[in-house]
């Protein structure tokens, strides 16, 4: 009985091994079988519902178009459904299909004339905005209490604006600011040879103040470098002999600085000499500004005002001179013409006209500063405002 157990227990393990096996094969099989059917009939799936949409879609597209029965009858009973209040009006409808069909048309015939017809450029925006100094540049209530000048006016050449202005229209004396006017009219001579010397005599001596001059009785100078130094270095007794170096003599060259002041709108401007050093040669910042505009048609006037240093043959010698003005002759600012002056009636005045990102003109007229530091430093605030509120 032992060995029947023994032989059966062999015969089921033999059957285990050689069965189970292929069972488990088989159950692979099965389940990759069972895998590609699910796949096709997914594809199968897939296949049919990209067709109906595509039938959906070519459905709706024809149903807009279609005109059968069984569209009207599916209008027809939508009409009905609504309620009455809510049914648009026909010739509501009739008026909407009409203008969405002309808008249609119009954006069609747009389009074609873009393309047929080439792009012409944008017309450019203009503006009427005038030029202005600007607070962010530091034009502020603080800064302009810091102006130490009592008189000022900054005009915009380019737009004939006034910038800036300050007691423009009160009536003080120029100083040798006068001396700008001296060389316009003596430059406006028909026959001037500006080689020729010109001596310095008794009568070219200043008696009103009594200035000191390093230009001696004696001393002989071509017209070309009176001028120079006169408008340079502000010398007062070049500028004396030039006034007397004119048809009639000093009162016929006093009476023709006042003519053309009168000539350049200037009423409120008088003279009574050629140096300046008179408390009666007297004008207004404003007025000054055209002053500034005549003598800057001069390209004399413009070379020497701005040169900063010259070397003058007097006859017994050579006196060197430099450019009164520091804000030139240090190249502070850049300017076309320009001239100081003082007397103690007058305070420390200077006139500019600068040239903002070396291109744009404005004038500048400072008079009455309490010190030729003042001055400059109102020269130099200004210009700064100018570059950085000004294209």
């Amino acid at each position: 009985m032992f060995r029947t157990q023994q032989s059966r227990s062999g015969n089921d393990l033999r059957f285990s091994l050689l069965i189970l096996p292929g069972l488990r094969r088989a159950g692979m099989v099965v389940r990759l079988l069972m895998c590609s059917v699910l796949l096709l009939a997914l594809t199968a799936l897939s296949g049919k519902f990209s067709e109906a949409q595509a039938a959906g879609s070519t459905a709706g597209k024809h149903r807009a178009a279609s005109s059968g029965a069984k569209g009207r009858n599916r209008s027809v009973r939508k009409k009905a459904a609504l309620p009455a209040k809510a049914r648009p009006p026909a010739r509501g409808r009739r008026r909407g299909r009409a203008a969405a069909a002309a808008a249609a048309a119009g954006a069609t015939a747009a389009t074609a004339a873009a393309v047929a017809s080439p792009a012409s450029p944008t017309p450019a925006i203009t503006t009427n905005t005038k030029p202005e100094l600007l607070p962010r540049c530091g034009f502020t209530e603080a800064s302009r209490r810091h102006i130490f000048s009592r008189g000022v006016y900054v005009l915009d050449e380019e737009t004939n604006t006034p910038l800036f202005e300050r007691n423009a229209d009160t009536v003080a004396p120029i100083a040798s600011v006068t001396k700008l006017m001296t060389a316009i009219v003596w430059l406006d001579q028909k026959s001037l040879p500006m080689a020729n010397r010109l001596e310095v005599t008794e009568d070219d001596l200043d008696n009103l103040k009594f200035t000191h001059s390093r230009l001696n009785v004696g001393a002989s100078l071509s017209r070309a470098d009176m001028l120079h130094i006169a408008l340079m270095s502000s010398e007062n007794r070049a500028a004396a002999a030039m006034s007397r170096d004119y048809p009639g003599g000093r009162p016929a060259f006093i009476a023709a600085m006042n003519a053309r002041a009168q000539a350049l709108g200037m009423p409120h401007t008088h003279f009574e000499n050629g140096t300046g050093l008179s408390p009666e040669n007297v004008s207004t910042p404003r007025e000054l500004a055209e002053l500034v505009k005549a003598a800057n048609r001069y390209q004399l006037i413009r070379n020497d005002s701005l040169d900063k240093q010259k070397i003058i043959n007097i006859g017994r010698g050579q006196l060197q001179y430099i450019n009164s003005n520091r804000l030139i002759r240090y190249g502070q600012v850049n300017a076309t013409v320009q001239k100081t002056g003082f007397i103690n009636e007058s305070g420390h005045n200077m006139v500019l006209r600068l040239l903002v990102h070396d291109r744009r003109p404005v004038i500048v007229t400072m008079l009455g500063s309490g010190t030729a530091d003042g001055s400059r430093l109102d020269g130099v605030r200004i210009a700064k405002w100018l570059n950085c509120s000004l294209n």
